[in-house]
């Protein structure tokens, strides 16, 4: 990954850059924090560096994303900040379900990419979308167990057996649906030793070892590393989700949110997606 992002420009001396921040909104949040540093003679601006009425720039993007996302669109943003001399992007990360709501809300955003059209559509459903949302990556479910699998999990049948314990998203989290799918298919009914807000939580259980296996993303399971296992469910027909990226009507910065969407869209932002597993086309 490359570096923390770069400072906003600002015309004051001494000043030392500020790195661009993430962050990872708590379940059940009603309200977006955009963080934000204000610094003496500094004035808002654009990520080309147009003027505004003021004659200042502005260069500031707020994106909320998927959870899913973490790390991998942390470094679409660093290459996007890198291209765009002075634009800043803070990202904020949390259930799709959670994020819309806060959208439709109010919350002052840019750009919006969600971990599945269902979930996008309750803030296209509101009229709060510029321009029709556009799919970008797409996800398959995989089972992590703790490293050693003390759970013996080797299947999906293997989540119902007595005395394994199982951590799914909630329902109406786009993982959570899309488990409830998978293990519909299968035939497979199971009662979860927890609901979590978002895939990173589930996964979380697995790490610590407070439950045997959790249903993520396979995406997820590559970011772990050596933390988890993964055991592969389905195949090339498994069931997917789908993201999708889109701008705001109302967003503050219109011009840098369109070319931070289609950065993500670009080759670049392609290559990074499919290196941490995502499908794109």
């Amino acid at each position: 990954m490359r570096g923390r992002g770069r400072a906003r420009a600002c015309s004051a001396p001494d000043v030392a850059p500020v790195p661009r921040r993430r962050l990872r909104l708590a379940a059940g949040s009603t309200a977006v924090v955009v963080l934000a540093v204000a610094l003496g003679g500094c004035a808002p601006g654009t990520g080309t560096g147009s003027p505004d009425a003021a004659g200042a720039s502005r260069g500031e993007i707020t994106v909320l994303a998927a959870a899913s996302l973490t790390g991998t669109l942390d470094e679409i943003a660093d290459d996007f900040e890198a291209r765009e001399p002075g634009a800043t992007v803070t990202v904020s990360y949390g259930g799709s379900s959670a994020l819309a709501q806060q959208i439709v809300a109010g919350s002052p955003v840019d750009v919006f990419l969600s971990a599945s059209s269902t979930t996008m559509r309750t803030v296209t459903d509101a009229g709060l979308v510029e321009d029709e949302p556009v799919t970008f990556a797409r996800n398959a479910l995989e089972i992590a167990v703790p490293v050693g699998n003390p759970g013996h999990v080797g299947s999906l049948d293997d989540l119902a057996a007595t005395g394994v314990s199982v951590a799914l998203c909630a329902p109406e989290v786009p993982c959570g649906a899309l488990a409830a799918t998978v293990l519909a298919d299968d035939g497979v009914q199971l009662a979860p030793a927890t609901l979590e807000p978002d895939v990173k939580s589930a996964l979380t259980k697995v790490e610590l070892g407070e439950v045997d296996a959790a249903l993520v993303y396979r995406t997820d399971v590559v970011a772990a590393g050596d933390a988890v296992e993964g055991v592969e469910i389905g195949g090339t027909d498994s069931p997917t989700t789908t993201y999708e990226a889109a701008r705001l009507r109302d967003a503050p910065d219109p011009a840098l949110a369109d070319a931070f969407v289609e950065h993500v869209l670009s080759t670049e932002g392609r290559d990074v997606l499919a290196a941490a597993g995502f499908t794109v086309s």
